[in-house]
This record gives structure tokens, sequence and C-alpha cells, in this order.
């Protein structure tokens, strides 16, 4: 039976990955769903590809756009707008898998809607969890959705654990491993003048600008922290991240004989798209091979708190209570489009960061609209901060 999916954030570099993959394996998925925040082009091709049956864009001029587009071939696809219409498609019948693809903070309502619609969902948006870590996986458990992660650290992990409860399975420890980003061996004295084209040339993955930059000061390895905390049921204080420049070790796991399970292969994230697509089954992912003897070394380090303060923030956010994640995640979302934008410099991100914890005092996390009141707070005195520096 084909597998009907709906891929929100199918523009970016994640959502190019499963389409790549699906194209591959087109006896096996169809898409129902797309979705887009303003690449209208790029969405149109897909859709032009793929003929799904809705497409899903942010605004209303941009529906209208790819709503001419689209009548000019007569394509039959749908075109809606707007963080409702997203909520609405991930729950129809139609639907068996999200792929949760959007970046940042703006997926986390239609990802925890298809998580209350009990769907399977393949998940690489981490913010989801970063901000409603207890709440998601409790809607989960409560649908019996089904949660597989996208993200080649998290599925690397499921991976070697084969699904089963670290608590139950003598699990020690779990080791996210990190490439360092463009600025590992970098002079600290030059970090400032970055640029972020700089910042956005990650030397082994090809993602977005935001994730790139998150990669470049590593932030992005302390809300994966967060992030496996809830999806492998581990407390973070089990959790550790290990700079690995090679990206070839995607993670490990140390169980308590002291055995150690890694999951390998070239960094390109088809392999755990085509891995979470098919799962328990194994299917095609355009990957290249790996020749271990063409490798010269791998090598691991601790991550530098000195030159990645940003991380060394994440991992005290780590141990406050949940409305901190939440700050965390909005303060860098802020920041990071600041430094895109040139109005920052790249060391000014963890000065608005830190500044943001600071001003915010924590709060009960119980409801959605607990975790976005303190997700609208942080934004606005992040930006205060930025237009003071």
């Amino acid at each position: 039976m084909l597998q009907r999916l709906c891929v929100l954030g199918s523009t970016g570099s994640i959502g190019d990955s499963v389409l790549d993959v699906v194209a591959r394996n087109s006896d096996k998925y169809v898409v129902y769903a797309l979705s887009a925040h303003c690449n209208i082009k790029k969405l149109f091709r897909q859709c032009l590809e793929f003929n799904p049956i809705v497409a899903i864009v942010s605004e209303p001029h941009h529906a209208i756009e790819l709503q001419a587009h689209l009548q000019a071939v007569q394509s039959r696809t749908e075109v809606c707008c707007g963080i409702e219409a997203l909520c609405e498609v991930v729950c129809v019948a139609e639907c068996d898998t999200v792929v949760a693809a959007i970046v940042g903070a703006a997926g986390l309502l239609p990802t925890l809607s298809a998580a209350r619609a009990g769907k399977k969902i393949l998940l690489a948006n981490k913010e989801a969890l970063v901000m409603s870590g207890a709440l998601f996986m409790r809607t989960a458990r409560e649908s019996g959705a089904v949660i597989l992660p996208l993200d080649s650290e998290q599925n690397s992990i499921f991976q070697c654990l084969q699904g089963c409860d670290p608590e139950l399975s003598g699990v020690e420890r779990l080791i996210l491993t990190a490439s360092g980003g463009p600025f590992r061996t970098l002079s600290l004295a030059s970090l400032r003048d970055v640029t972020p084209k700089e910042a956005c040339a990650h030397p082994n993955w090809v993602m977005g600008r935001k994730i790139s930059v998150d990669s470049a000061t590593m932030i992005n390895k302390g809300l994966e922290i967060i992030e496996a905390s809830w999806l492998f049921n581990t407390a973070p204080s089990r959790i550790e991240a290990l700079i690995h420049p090679q990206s070839i070790v995607h993670s490990m796991v140390v169980f308590r004989d002291q055995s150690v399970l890694a999951q390998m292969g070239n960094p390109d994230m088809r392999m755990s798209i085509a891995h979470a697509l098919a799962y328990p089954q194994r299917i095609t992912s355009g990957v290249a091979p790996l020749d271990l003897s063409q490798l010269s070394a791998l090598t691991f380090e601790k991550p530098d708190l000195v030159r990645f303060p940003c991380l060394e923030l994440a991992m005290e956010v780590i141990n406050q209570p949940p409305a901190a994640s939440i700050v965390l995640n909005a303060s860098n979302e802020v920041a990071v489009d600041a430094f895109l934008s040139l109005r920052i410099s790249f060391t000014d991100i963890v000065r608005v960061i830190d500044r943001t914890l600071q001003r915010i005092d924590s709060a009960p996390v119980n409801t959605i609209d607990d975790i976005l009141a303190i997700d609208d707070q942080a934004r606005r005195v992040s930006r205060e901060s930025i237009a003071r520096l």
C-alpha cells in the first residue's frame, strides 16, 4: 500500500532530501500535501513533479501567486495558506505520514496537531520538543502517534537502540556527534568579524542558513540534547556531545557493560530519511557508499566551551525548568535572524540569548498557550536587547 505523505517545509534542505528519496521509491510513496513559507517558484516546481492534492503557503499573496502558476498549467492542486491550514491538513484521513521539516518554532503547532491526530511523524523539527517536550510526548502517547527522528544524530541513536527504552536496555550514555562547524579552528579573536556567508559554509552537511549558523555556534547540539532527552526518555546528564570533524559517526550509545554501538555513513541526510520513511524495512536512499579504506582518520574531541559559549548556555538551560528551553530557542531564533540580516555580529548572538534568559523569570508550562506566551515574551525581550547593542 502506498504511504501518503504530508511534507511540511518541502522547499528546505530536509524537504529536498525527503522528496529525492520519495522519487527514488515512487512505488512506495505518494505526496498528499506540500508546504512552504515563501519560496513559491520552488514549491511550484515540486507541485509539477509530485502532483500533491494540497499545497500550503504562509501568506495570502503567495497563495494567489502559486494558484495562478498552477492554473496556467491546469494543475488540480488546491492551494491554501496560513497556520490553520497546516494544522488541518496533517489531520486528514488521506494523510498517513507527516514529515515535520519546518524550521524553528513555526513548526510547533502543525507538528503538535499531527501528534494529536495520531499520525506517523518523521520529526526534523527539534524545536517542537525543545519547546513542548512534556506536552508533545504525552499527546503522542495518548493518541498513539508514532515518532521517528529524521535528524542524523537522533536517527542514529534510534538505530543503535533499536527502538528500546534506554532505562530497560542497560544504556549508560548517549553521545551526539558534531562537526564543530566552519569555525572549529578559527582564532577566537576572528569570530566577531565572521560573515553570514562564512557561518553558513558548513564543512560537511548541506543545510539551510539558520541551522548552519546554529551549527557554527553549536547551540544546535544543546537543542539536540534537550530533544534527545524527550525522544529517548533519558536524563540530560546522561547525554553528551563530542566534536567529530569527519561527520562519519553520526551518534553512539554506550551501554553499562561499556560496549559502544555507533551508526556510521557518509554525511547525507537522505540516509536517515530513508530509514525513517521505510522503518522497519530499508529502501534505496541515493547516498554514496561509505568506503572505510579511503578514510585517513576518525577523530573526536570535547567541545571547547570558550569557543562555543552558546553550547555552554544551552547546557545550563537543560537543568532549568522547561520555560528556560522555550526562552533559549526563541532568543536564538531572533538573534540568528539579526545576524543573518547584518544587524548584529556573530559573537553578539550569545549576548542576546544570555541577556534574554536573565530577564525572563520562570513560569508554569502546562498548556500550548503557556508555551506560546513565553515564546512571544522571549522574542520581544530579545529584540529589545538587539536594539540596545
